[in-house]
């Protein structure tokens, strides 16, 4: 039987952010249906990474480097926006807070910070946008501008945003940051009916809360390097996270979920 291609091919990247390094020799491999939660200290490289996976930054030319998305090695940005539904802090900060709601929705199709005149969108577009917004509980909010949003809300249009085009993949920025507790648990929960719906999802983050149970693998990136790839279970310990954040941390489990306290120094 055949192997298919992983989703997400990263060998041997060196990558730069201006004149500073933030990668070398940086590998990271990812297939259909394997969840991933790539999770480090502020610096870590984590943001550089989501840039590196949309195709806003890009490695050094050398021999031994490959970057393939879906088999690729070479992508328009189309393909990514269609295949990959990122949702981002800065394209929380960054996005216009005068859009309309259902227009957040439909800026999915254009990947642009609003809708604009010279964008035009069919009835089956816009069809989509009303039933994502359905989905995610949000159409009540459809002629709500952006910036009179909760933090939450915004955060759901963002992901209404990112699954306008059903794409296979979902790369979620410290999904539940900024949120309280209610709305925190509400977006998990819809995190989770997409892995049920068969999304492959991987988060980005530094809090492990934020980590569903259905997400069995853990990378550890810090100052740029890989310090382990492996399951949930063997690397979310005491001694790892420790490790990871140079400070005494105690974890808890409950119901297949983590939580961070302090541990004793």
């Amino acid at each position: 039987m055949a192997i298919s291609s992983p989703i997400l091919d990263i060998q041997h990247a060196t990558v730069y952010r201006g004149d500073t390094l933030v990668f070398s020799d940086f590998s990271f491999l990812l297939h259909a249906g394997e969840h991933a939660a790539i999770v480090g200290p502020n610096g870590a490289g984590k943001s550089t990474l989501l840039k590196l996976i949309s195709g806003e930054v890009h490695p050094l030319a050398l021999d031994e480097t490959r970057v393939r998305l879906f088999g690729e090695a070479r992508w328009s940005v189309w393909d990514v926006r269609k295949k990959l539904g990122i949702v981002s802090y800065d394209l929380q900060r960054d996005y216009l807070i005068c859009a309309e709601g259902r227009n957040v929705v439909l800026s999915g199709f254009y990947a642009s910070n609003d809708t604009y005149e010279h964008q035009t969108f069919t009835r089956d577009q816009v069809d989509r946008a009303d039933e994502v917004m359905r989905e995610l509980g949000i159409e009540s909010f459809a002629t709500r501008v952006f910036g009179h949003l909760s933090t939450g809300e915004q955060r759901r249009f963002l992901l209404g945003r990112a699954l306008v085009h059903d794409p296979p993949v979902l790369v979620l920025d410290e999904p539940t940051s900024g949120l309280d507790l209610k709305s925190c648990f509400q977006y998990l929960d819809l995190v989770r009916a997409q892995i049920r719906k068969g999304k492959t999802v991987v988060l980005v983050t530094h809090h492990l809360h934020e980590i569903p149970p259905e997400v069995d693998r853990v990378n550890f990136l810090k100052r740029g390097q890989v310090l382990a790839d492996g399951p949930k279970s063997a690397l979310l310990t005491n001694d790892h996270i420790s490790s990871l954040f140079d400070r005494a941390i105690v974890l808890v489990q409950a119901n297949g979920w983590y939580q961070a306290l302090p541990g004793l120094s």
